[in-house]
């Protein structure tokens, strides 16, 4: 039924529950995974910073999203579920186009994300890149919800 599945993840435990539902369906469906990172690079932090600054701070955001990427792949490999990682930088675009775009340009069949869950004011001043992937998504979309305490 799905042959291929896209798992955004930016190392939150909400990502985490996302991914492990997608290895649930992907070993009952026998499909792939297509794990995906964004580098979300903000342009004020950028006016802000120095270029020297500005390096580091890129270089570490691609590391931990390199980091991010190794563990998916490697609980993918433990769960027998073949995969493969794409780490991109989001320069001049939001989250949310490149989780869409990732989906048809690896002709993905279901994307499976976790979803924070933010509502009122945080929701207005944040967004939500999950609901933006509702509207935008060209294939079937599994939101996996944080987990409340």
């Amino acid at each position: 039924m799905y042959r291929r599945i896209l798992v955004p993840l930016d190392g939150s435990d909400t990502a985490q529950r996302g991914l492990q539902e997608a290895l649930g369906l992907a070993k009952a469906f026998d499909s792939s995974l297509v794990l995906l990172h964004v580098v979300e690079v903000y342009p004020m932090m950028m006016e802000m910073a120095t270029a020297t600054t500005w390096e580091l701070i890129t270089t570490d955001l691609r590391t931990h999203g390199q980091q991010v990427l190794e563990r998916a792949h490697d609980a993918a490999k433990a769960a027998g579920v073949a995969s493969e990682a794409h780490l991109e930088d989001a320069a001049a675009a939001r989250v949310c186009d490149f989780i869409v775009d990732q989906a048809r340009e690896h002709q993905c069949d279901l994307i499976v994300m976790g979803t924070h869950g933010r509502r009122g004011i945080e929701h207005a001043l944040i967004g939500s890149d999950a609901e933006r992937v509702i509207r935008m998504s060209p294939v079937p979309l599994l939101l996996v919800k944080a987990t409340r305490i």
